[in-house]
């Protein structure tokens, strides 16, 4: 049974990436044509009869724009996604068999209806939105697969003349496939959603589609629902009556803004103090994304997104209000440029009620919740970049174009908030991994966010400060991680180096010996063996008590490395973690030292297991072989298992000085 199981979960998430993926593709049809639509919309809010300036004659370019040169231009879009300039202008023809299709359906179904056919129904004008965006990429992908049956077959001489003319035939064929399949069934699919919307209207139950489309949004199947139906739908609606508001079903910022003003208030941790700046950027930069990972990380709160999205709805439509074109993004500045002549105070108002309710429900829920857990905002984070289906390697940065620069990689940063104890580690890692590539030139150090220069090729930091990393160092490229130990980006950042570098050196590079003593850093009244049970907060403060206790550090030092773990998690894989202060609290460390604490029960460290946990303190670098020796130790199951059956400190102090450092 637990099989059977198994096997339903994985298939229902082939087929959700699936469509996610089929989102994104139509999504990206769409938004490059966004100004075109614009346009479109301030002709209609200009120059139509009940426009703000009526012009007969302007006015002539808003039927035209809206069913033959959108359609074009996203059928157009779409083709060139498969195929370059050459099925974009195949898509483009295509459609137009698609359009024209639709036009005689529509007159022979109103002729019929004229006719008094009791089998009529009366079917509004179409516009080939959704035929674009089949069209446009299914006619590149045929043009891109019988170029394919030929590549290499053409005599010398005739390669323009097979090109343009093959060209031409596959637009001709498509564009009949367009009139008699694709016309009669977008019509179809379009009859049918427009008499579900008129009857979820006529019963007043249109809000009730926020039920579907606020969970959908965080599942970052919005764009499928938004371009693939709302947007046809809206256009149709408001190339008739001037506005539709199914426009504002899914571009409502007011959710996301009430869902981050209540994580701002009553969150905790990392969400909080994130969730300011995310509320600006949501409402007033129109990208929604970015309050998705806040509902992953406490799925409950999906009921204030339902909540406020239906009171959206409900006041737009008890206001009769509408847009005239899509808002994209999704701002309130895209919002109200949108916005039909009469609509501003009920759109207002929808925004306010919409933000109102979801921070009421927001803060109650987070109120309810007493755990101690605080959520974890990078792995839900993490999460939804998985459900979008976005790849986050090294080597999608390198051929997308958007790593800074194509020069050769000489310098790698680590950076930290306090550039002491997670970026040491991870950069100990790194280098060793660089060495072993064969590139010893090519330099790896840690370093305080607060002390970055832009001078480095490469900035990795933890998943939670790179935005943070980017304003220092804005020329080079970013990689994020949520594990300093043992992340799977160290490999991609080899291979970039690889591509940026060459080949490398036949052999890896080989450190120079030299022993590590950790006496002076770590004393044998710094190692607790088999601690007992407790929270995480109690084992940072066993930590920094130690630290305390060997006159390493003030007593205030224990309050930073508190607060340092509230802002980013210091767990570093393999159940290690290495709680240390902040980088304003070097003031309160008299001398570099070190902790170790062995629990012979695992601590909950934020969902992850924690066996041993080692307390920094340091003010230069003296620690850092000591910390590169750690790593190492982490990296190798033999050297975990000896500290793990260590029976006294000084067999700790041992196995952390016997082998060479990293």
């Amino acid at each position: 049974m637990a099989t059977t199981t198994s096997t339903v979960s994985s298939q229902s998430g082939g087929v959700r990436v699936h469509v996610q993926k089929f989102g994104t593709a139509m999504s990206n049809m769409i938004m490059p044509n966004i100004p075109a639509l614009i346009a479109w919309g301030l002709l209609t809010a200009l120059f139509i009869d009940v426009g703000w300036l009526p012009n007969e004659d302007l006015a002539t370019m808003v039927g035209p724009a809206i069913h033959y040169l959108l359609p074009i231009l996203i059928a157009g879009t779409g083709g060139r996604m498969i195929y370059g300039d050459r099925g974009a202008v195949v898509g483009a023809f295509a459609v137009m068999g698609a359009i024209a299709g639709s036009d005689l359906l529509i007159a022979e179904f109103n002729a019929d209806l004229i006719a008094g056919d009791p089998d009529a129904s009366e079917l509004g004008q179409v516009h080939m939105f959704i035929g674009a965006m089949i069209l446009g990429p299914l006619s590149a992908w045929v043009m891109k697969t019988l170029d394919g049956l030929w590549e290499g077959k053409i005599r010398a001489g005739f390669e323009m003349l097979v090109n343009m003319f093959s060209a031409g035939i596959t637009a001709f064929v498509m564009a009949l496939v367009g009139f008699y399949t694709v016309a009669p069934l977008v019509n179809k699919v379009m009859d049918i959603a427009a008499d579900v919307v008129e009857k979820l209207v006529d019963n007043n139950l249109l809000p009730l589609t926020s039920v579907f489309i606020e969970p959908a949004k965080v599942f970052f199947l919005n764009n499928a629902i938004n371009h693939g139906a709302l947007t046809p739908l809206g256009l149709s609606e408001a190339a008739e009556e001037g506005k539709s508001v199914l426009f504002l079903l899914e571009a409502n910022p007011g959710p996301g803004l009430g869902l981050l003003l209540a994580f701002s208030f009553f969150g905790k941790g990392i969400a909080r103090a994130t969730a300011p700046g995310a509320a600006v950027i949501q409402f007033f930069g129109g990208i929604h994304e970015i309050y998705f990972p806040y509902v992953l990380m406490k799925p409950k709160l999906i009921l204030a997104m339902i909540a406020g999205g239906m009171t959206g709805v409900a006041v737009n439509v008890a206001f009769d209000v509408g847009l005239r074109a899509p808002a994209a993004p999704g701002s309130i500045f895209a919002v109200y440029a949108q916005t039909a002549k009469g609509s501003y105070v009920g759109v207002t108002l929808a925004v306010v009620a919409s933000a109102a309710v979801t921070f009421a429900v927001a803060a109650f829920l987070l109120r309810l919740d007493r755990s101690d857990d605080e959520g974890d905002l990078a792995a839900a984070t993490a999460q939804m970049e998985a459900n979008k289906g976005k790849k986050s390697s090294v080597a999608s940065l390198l051929t997308s174009g958007s790593a800074a620069g194509s020069g050769p990689i000489g310098s790698i940063v680590f950076a930290c908030d306090a550039g002491m104890g997670s970026s040491a580690m991870g950069a100990s890692v790194l280098r060793k991994k660089i060495r072993a590539a064969g590139f010893p030139d090519v330099t790896v150090v840690n370093k305080a966010i607060a002390n970055l220069s832009d001078e480095y090729d490469l900035v990795v930091t933890h998943q939670d400060l790179t935005a943070r990393a980017e304003q220092k160092t804005g020329s080079a490229i970013h990689v994020s991680v949520d594990n300093f130990m043992a992340s799977p980006r160290y490999d991609e950042i080899v291979e970039l180096v690889q591509q940026r570098n060459g080949a490398g050196g036949d052999t890896a590079v080989a450190e120079a010996p030299a022993g590590i003593d950790p006496a002076g850093l770590l004393e044998l009244g710094s190692i607790v063996l088999d601690a007992p049970s407790e929270s995480r907060d109690a084992a940072i403060t066993r930590a920094g008590e130690l630290l305390v206790a060997a006159r390493a550090a003030d007593s205030s030092y224990v309050d930073a490395m508190h607060a340092r773990e509230e802002s980013v998690s210091t767990f570093m894989g393999n159940g290690l973690a290495i709680p240390h202060g902040t980088n304003e609290a070097k003031a309160a460390i008299r001398r570099t030292a070190i902790s170790f604490v062995r629990y012979a029960e695992p601590v909950e460290w934020k969902n992850k297991q924690v066996r041993f946990v080692v307390g920094i303190a340091a003010l230069g670098d003296d620690h850092l072989k000591l910390l590169g020796r750690i790593a190492e130790i982490f990296l190798d199951k033999e050297q975990v298992a000896r500290l793990e059956s260590a029976a006294t400190p000084a067999e700790v102090m041992e196995i952390l000085g016997a082998v060479q450092p990293v």
